[in-house]
């Protein structure tokens, strides 16, 4: 079981996925403050995501699923690659950032949602607990557990929408040929630009 954070470690974790896209965005070359305890040192999956302000729309979101590096080093590169590398969108720019929302999401490992029928996956997955993975031949995808609860999902649509985000058919998850990971996320972020840190809470349930 993965240890929870405390707010002053995901406050740090959002201020330093700020700071690095600065410094990034400025060509400042500069050592980021040290973790302000040991877990943060810890290999740890974490994903950072940007949104505009005050009109909350999608700006760059990019991670580490797996923990494959120690969590504050994760959160610098997810920030900086979030903010100029996600192909998705151009890269900011300097003048944007403080109309950016920053959130941190630290994820625990993927696990296989096992299962005989794919009709089990409705009752297996739940909304606002489990973010998901999908992977079949070479397609993959993953949505954070936030993901459903902000548009509002049930578990079919939920599933339907991580197979297009892997590129495959809607109806993929329903063929029994795909392997479903989930995880969950303690999800840290900001309430306005460079303002308050909170963690949020998520609404959960199957739906």
């Amino acid at each position: 079981m993965e240890k929870l954070l405390s707010l002053e470690e995901g406050r740090y974790l959002v201020r330093l996925a700020r700071q690095a896209i600065y410094n990034n965005l400025r060509g400042i070359i500069a050592e980021p403050p040290p973790p302000p305890s040991e877990r943060l040192k810890e290999k740890r999956g974490v994903f950072v995501t940007l949104y505009t302000y005050p009109v909350k729309d999608l700006r760059g979101c990019i991670g580490f699923p797996l923990p494959t590096l120690p969590l504050h080093e994760a959160t610098i590169q997810a920030a900086i690659s979030s903010a100029i590398h996600d192909p998705r969108f151009n890269p900011l720019e300097i003048d944007e950032l403080k109309n950016i929302i920053i959130e941190v999401s630290v994820l625990t490992p993927p696990e296989e949602i096992v299962y005989r029928d794919p009709r089990e996956l409705l009752e297996k997955i739940n909304i606002g607990r489990d973010g998901l993975i999908i992977k079949s031949g070479p397609y993959s995808g993953l949505l954070l557990p936030q993901v459903p609860v902000e548009f509002n999902w049930n578990v079919e649509e939920y599933l339907i929408h991580l197979c297009l985000k892997a590129g495959l058919e809607a109806t993929h998850w329903l063929k029994g040929k795909a392997k479903i990971y989930r995880f969950t996320a303690q999800i840290f972020r900001e309430l306005e630009p460079n303002g308050e840190i909170v963690e949020e809470e998520l609404k959960m349930g199957r739906f």
